[in-house]
């Protein structure tokens, strides 16, 4: 049989498309082949961050285990012999999140990384990248939900509840109690009685629209064709609060909210009241990075969140919004890119996003 020549195997490999790939640094094309480079005997995910070598010497594999069999060994810098990089990142981030939601005070930074065997530094940047808040901010939504949980129990009281909730003092728990529950313990107690809202109900592209905010800013955003019924969703939300009709600066922000439905590439420059548990917070971060005219999938958002097994609770905190478009939740698909159910309706669901994609 005739040998072939080193050009021969150069023009083959550089032909295949899986080549193209380990250029780019694919990371789509992670776990999907790996290679092998015959003057090094290792095999690599195309990933790896090693310097890119001569194509007459790489031969493709299908998995680690062929390229095993064909005698090469793993690669210490890229490790292709275990899970992908996001994927134990997300493990060891999401190992974070439960020390910090089991912890009855709230673990440092320092303490948090030296159980994940990281620099603090690391540590800060690596959580934020994965779940969209910083873990000192991901524990103060922690607290937030236990301070919730804590003030809905008949007989325990405020201060029980404070401490209970992991706050060393009640003075540092009131210098922030508007920014966690947006009111004071006990008017949250008393189901928001005595807080304001302003809301509108106008119509937009999509139908009627309601629009309302608290004093820290927009808390609902409502997409339907009953006004009533929006009219409605709101006060079951805010079932103590004393609603209060638009005035002239109010309506300004109505129309930026109707004026971005329409053109989301304006963007929508309005300070948000955004109220949802730690994982619910997580979720929503996670759906604003997301940008206009791109979609994810329920479980590629559990995976950045840190939570992979988490897609149906993922689902959950998408039907939980109540901030339409400004949570874009619009913008998560199934597993096969197929539209999936919208709490205001698959058709203003696929409206959105055929204006996203045309203004793109």
């Amino acid at each position: 049989m005739k040998a072939v020549s080193a050009h021969d195997r150069a023009t083959k490999i550089l032909n295949d498309p899986r080549w193209a790939a380990l250029l780019a640094r694919d990371a789509a094309a992670d776990g999907v082949f790996f290679y092998s480079v015959k003057t090094t005997g290792v095999y690599c995910r195309p990933t790896c961050a090693a310097r890119t070598p001569r194509p007459e010497n790489v031969e493709f594999h299908a998995s680690t285990a062929a390229a095993e069999n064909a005698g090469f060994r793993p690669c210490q810098r890229c490790r292709p012999d275990q899970a992908p990089l996001a994927e134990r990142q997300s493990t060891m981030v999401a190992e974070v999140c439960r020390r910090i939601d089991t912890a009855e005070t709230p673990p440092t930074l320092k303490q948090l990384a030296e159980h994940a065997g990281l620099s603090p530094w690391h540590l800060h940047r690596l959580f934020k990248s994965v779940t969209g808040l910083t873990p000192k901010a991901y524990a103060t939504a922690q607290r937030s939900e236990r301070v919730r949980a804590g003030l809905a129990t008949q007989g325990a009281t405020v201060t029980s509840v404070i401490y209970g909730a992991g706050y060393n003092a009640n003075g540092r728990f009131y210098e922030g109690s508007n920014a966690l529950l947006g009111m004071t313990p006990s008017t949250y107690r008393a189901g928001g009685a005595n807080t304001e809202i302003r809301f509108a109900i106008g119509q937009c592209s999509l139908g009627a629209i309601l629009v309302a905010a608290s004093q820290r800013g927009i808390c609902a955003i409502l997409l339907g064709d009953d006004p009533a019924a929006l009219l409605g969703d709101l006060q079951a939300r805010f079932a103590q609060a004393q609603l209060i009709g638009s005035d002239a600066e109010f309506e300004s922000w109505v129309a930026q909210v109707v004026g971005f439905v329409d053109a989301p590439a304006l963007g929508l420059n309005l300070p948000l009241d955004i109220r949802g548990t730690a994982f619910q917070q997580r979720v929503w971060q996670a759906l604003r990075d997301i940008p206009a005219g791109k979609t994810a999938s329920y479980t590629e958002i559990a995976q950045r969140i840190g939570a992979p097994k988490a897609v149906r609770a993922v689902a959950g905190a998408c039907a939980a919004n109540a901030l339409a478009v400004a949570i874009p939740c619009h913008r998560v698909m199934r597993n096969d890119g197929a539209l999936s159910g919208y709490r205001w309706g698959i058709e203003r669901k696929r409206a959105l996003l055929d204006k996203e994609a045309k203004n793109e």
